[in-house]
C-alpha cells in the first residue's frame, strides 16, 4: 500500500488529511483523530539501516497505535517492526511495501478507534 493510498483511505473513512509538522522533513506526515486531536498514524521515510534492515536507501514506514498484545504478535510477522521513535509497547511500525493492504487498513481502523476521545460517564446524583 502506498502513502497516497493511505491518505485516500484516511480521507474517505475518517475525513482526515495529512499534516506536515516538520519544516526540515517535508515527507513525514501525521494523521490526527478528529475527535481527540491525537495522532493515529505517522508516515515517514526512514533509512533502512536505521531500522536494522538490509540494503541501501529508505523505507516508507507507518507507525500506528495498536496496544501491547497486537504489537507483540505483529512483530513476529514480515513487514512489522518495533515502533520507530514511539512507545514500542503501544505502537508498531509497518513497512508499507511488505505488509498486506487488508491488514494495513484494519490496523488504521484500530488505531483510529484507540485514539478516539473517551466518553465520560456522568455521576448519578
Amino acid at each position: 500500500m502506498t502513502r497516497e493510498e493511505i491518505f485516500e483511505y484516511a480521507a474517505e473513512n475518517y475525513s482526515t488529511t495529512p499534516e506536515y509538522l516538520w519544516e526540515n522533513d517535508p515527507v513525514s506526515a501525521v494523521l490526527r483523530n478528529k475527535t481527540s486531536s491525537k495522532w493515529y498514524a505517522i508516515l515517514m521515510r526512514v533509512p533502512r539501516r536505521t531500522l536494522g534492515l538490509p540494503g541501501k536507501g529508505e523505507a516508507d514506514v507507518m507507525n500506528i497505535k495498536c496496544g501491547p498484545l497486537v504489537s507483540g504478535s505483529l512483530r513476529m510477522q514480515k513487514g512489522f517492526l518495533p515502533a520507530y521513535h514511539m512507545n514500542k509497547d503501544n505502537w508498531i511500525s509497518i513497512l508499507l511495501d511488505e505488509a498486506p493492504e487488508e491488514q494495513i487498513t484494519e490496523l488504521i481502523d484500530l488505531s483510529y478507534e484507540l485514539t478516539s476521545g473517551k466518553i465520560r460517564k456522568r455521576k448519578e446524583e
